[in-house]
């Protein structure tokens, strides 16, 4: 099953199964938006200056990939609504290919475990598996992340 972010509800442990897909909406990386970006973040000669880039092992211009890795955020906070936002617990990053100005960037990502709480029964851990693709379907970045995700909190009114 696929959701996309623009259809997605608030989502809770109870909402959430192994192996549910979702697809974020897109993102274009601009050179400008990259280079200030890079600029305070990350200020290398290959995410700065294009005639650096090019003498890199790089070959053109590429995106920070914290830039790439900020960028992905956004669009998992869009399409995987998490009820009180995603709080990370820890995750595994790898970057297959940079990420050039003009790409556009969508994630998609896959429940792949949850783990209820078993000192904390309102709550549990998601591990979710995502994939930054750029315009051509290439993988840009790969992402794993264990989330604290809520249950859907019990009505009050239902409780005697």
């Amino acid at each position: 099953m696929t959701q996309k972010s623009e259809a997605s509800p608030t989502l809770y442990l109870d909402d959430l199964g192994v192996g549910q897909r979702f697809t974020s909406g897109t993102y274009h990386m601009d050179a400008d938006r990259m280079k200030a970006f890079a600029a305070e973040f990350d200020p290398q000669p290959f995410h700065l200056d294009e005639a650096a880039a090019e003498r890199s092992i790089f070959r053109g211009l590429a995106a920070s990939g914290w830039h790439t890795a900020a960028a992905t955020m956004r669009l998992m906070v869009e399409s995987l609504p998490f009820a009180g936002g995603m709080a990370g617990l820890g995750g595994e990053i790898a970057w297959a290919r940079p990420t050039r100005p003009g790409d556009t960037l969508r994630v998609e990502s896959e429940i792949v475990e949850i783990v209820p709480s078993r000192s904390k029964p309102n709550q549990g851990i998601v591990i979710v598996r995502s994939s930054t693709l750029n315009q051509h379907g290439e993988q840009v970045q790969a992402f794993t992340a264990k989330i604290i995700v809520f249950k859907r909190p019990i009505d009050a009114t239902l409780r005697r």
